[in-house]
Order: structure tokens, then sequence, then C-alpha cells
């Protein structure tokens, strides 16, 4: 006959893969208010390109979209936030992930900045480039940053 302990070890094992899962699954971090206001500052880097791509939504549907640049996951987007992201000059493509579908191929220069909304609707992100003077009034009036990703971070994607 079994003991209790070795019944229960499939269980314990289930229960501890799943802990794991839940831990991967983080969402995104908030920065903090002075990381927010100083990108809002809106300051060229002179040898990259800088891209704020911000999700105005309103109302907001609560679900997330994961951003990917160029084949790296930089973060999942909420309602009302945004991503600052350098990068090198050149042509970038940038993409959702899951039942989404949405992208954009975005043309940079160093020591530009460049602005992209993202809407969600109906589960897929519409990508837009939006000019400088409209992406700055709408992302300073409707979004707190978002901190990217670390290099190496392996979320769990939907």
């Amino acid at each position: 006959m079994k003991s209790t302990a070795n019944m229960h070890r499939p269980l314990r094992l289930i229960n501890a893969g799943l802990l794991l899962l839940i831990a991967a699954c983080a969402s995104t971090p908030q920065a903090t208010l002075e990381r927010d206001q100083e990108a809002k500052n809106f300051e060229p880097q002179p040898a990259t390109s800088t891209v704020y791509v911000f999700r105005p939504d309103f109302p907001a549907p609560e679900e997330d979209t994961v951003l990917w640049v160029d084949g790296r996951p930089i973060g999942a987007t909420l309602p009302r936030t945004y991503f600052r992201i350098h990068m090198n000059p050149g042509s970038h493509y940038f993409s959702g992930f899951g039942s989404d579908n949405g992208t954009i191929r975005l043309q940079t220069r160093a020591g530009e900045i460049y602005f992209i909304r993202v809407q969600t609707v109906a589960g897929r992100s519409v990508f837009e480039h939006v000019d400088a003077a409209n992406g700055r009034r709408e992302l300073t009036a409707c979004c707190g940053l978002l901190e990217n990703w670390r290099p190496g971070q392996r979320p769990l994607l939907r």
C-alpha cells in the first residue's frame, strides 16, 4: 500500500508548476513618476532613435497585448500607458502577439523622436505612426511610462 505522502506527490508537483507559471506571468512594471517625467521631456539622443509607443485607449479595454520590436519582446501594453524605446537608426518592425496581428514598419534616424499610437480593437492592435506634435500632446495627456522587459527576461506569453 502506498503512503499518503507518495500519493500526494504528483499533486504537489503540479501545484509547484502552476506557481512557477503564475510567477512568470508578471506584468510589465510601471516606471517611477521621476522616470515618467524625464521621458516626457522628449529629449533626443544624438546616437540613437527614440520611439514612443503609446496606447491611449479610452474607454480602455482591459486586454493587454505584448509589444515586439524586431522580434524581441518589449513588454505588455496596457490601456493608457507607453514605452520609450531607444534603438539604433534604421528600419524597425513593430508587432503584437497572440490573436493580435497588427504591425507597422518604421524607418528611423539618429537624434530623431518618433511616436506610434496603438489601439486595441476586437483583440487586435492597430499601429499608427503619429507626427511629433500630436504624439507629444496625446501621450502627455493620457499615459504613464512602463518599463521595458529586461533582456533575457522570459515572460509567459499568452
